[in-house]
């Protein structure tokens, strides 16, 4: 932020109304920090979630990591997540027809939550996978 506006050549009403757009940007701001925050907690404990799950002896061979389900040959079979690497059923993955690959729900999500760090390192929802 830190810009001044300048309305000394806008009557009361135009500055009223500039003043008024101005702060429900500033609510909106506010209110998309918050959902981008809580998105971004929700993805750090589903990430240690998983780091503990697959700490268990052979538990994603079995079971989805993220809802639990048992695959079954015909009606739950795995997949594996490009991105994390996990096994997961089909409820909680979707193909990505770009990629030509699977991707869980918590790295589809973690996709749509705009983040900075050093390309190196792994997002920080896969800092559990890949510590």
């Amino acid at each position: 932020m830190g810009r001044k506006l300048d309305l000394s050549g806008l009557t009361d009403d135009e500055a009223e109304h500039v003043l008024k757009v101005v702060q429900r940007d500033m609510k909106l701001r506010k209110k998309e920090e918050e959902r981008l925050s809580e998105m971004k907690q929700e993805l750090t404990e589903e990430g240690s979630r998983c780091s503990i799950l697959s700490k268990q002896h052979r538990f994603n061979e079995h079971c989805c990591i993220r809802c639990c389900a048992p695959f079954t040959f015909l009606f739950n079979p795995k997949r594996q997540c490009l991105d994390c690497q996990y096994n997961v059923c089909k409820t909680c993955c979707t193909y990505s027809k770009r990629e030509r690959a699977w991707l869980c729900s918590a790295c589809q999500k973690g996709r749509l939550v705009p983040f900075s760090h050093d390309i190196t390192q792994p997002p920080f929802w896969l800092e559990a996978v890949y510590p």
